[in-house]
């Protein structure tokens, strides 16, 4: 894992209820505490300080940018906590990849697991992993790179990140999967863009958007 020095700009506030926070997670800031030293500095204790009852929902990889939410109340915690679990919000992350992705659209179905000699890597299992499911849509192509869209069905750890892996296509930028060539890039390239469910209260359907930096 890289030195640990995350940005220090303030946080960006994409939408503020009663019930629910929405913010732009920077790349290289944790969501929530690491373990070891030094580790304690992270989105969540960040938001804490205006935000005394803010309540976590789901994480992004540190080194992942992009929408992310939280509950301000508990009631607001369990029921987007329910959602993401029976998948009923749509995630919608952008990555430039390596080299040319084809065909234009296509699905990823592989299982994870935690590589557990080289934690916190994750690795296709057939046998042990757990069920995960990625769809993808080229945006743009060229032979050194392509900008895709990527939805997942499921959240497994890092599952984005071993899928375009595991088609040949590594996220650019990225310091675990990709480490040879990650100093060619400012971050890695990987980006939240958008996040669609049913508003806590009332269960209208919402969507916070947010272009991708790169």
């Amino acid at each position: 894992m890289t030195e640990y020095a995350p940005p220090s700009d303030p946080i960006e506030i994409l939408h503020e209820d009663q019930e629910l926070l929405v913010v732009n997670k920077p790349a290289g800031l944790l969501s929530v505490p690491g373990k070891g030293e030094g580790l304690t500095d992270c989105l969540i204790a960040r938001l804490e300080l205006a935000f005394p009852q803010v309540l976590l929902v789901h994480r992004l990889d540190r080194d992942t940018s992009g929408v992310m939410i939280f509950a301000l109340t508990p009631y607001a915690q369990r029921h987007l906590g329910l959602q993401f679990e029976k998948r009923m919000v749509k995630k919608t992350y952008l990555a430039r990849v390596a080299g040319r992705l084809e065909p234009k659209t296509g699905t990823v179905d592989l299982p994870l697991k935690v590589d557990w000699p080289n934690r916190p890597l994750q690795k296709v299992d057939h046998a042990e992993g757990r069920s995960a499911q990625t769809d993808w849509r080229v945006m743009k192509a060229g032979d050194d790179e392509s900008r895709v869209q990527l939805m997942p069905h499921t959240g497994r750890s890092h599952q984005l990140r071993v899928h375009m892996l595991s088609l040949g296509h590594p996220i650019l930028g990225d310091p675990l999967y990709m480490p040879e060539r990650a100093a060619e890039f400012p971050r890695m390239m990987l980006h939240a863009q958008e996040l669609r469910l049913r508003h806590p209260e009332g269960g209208e359907g919402v969507k916070f958007r947010l272009p991708a930096p790169f």
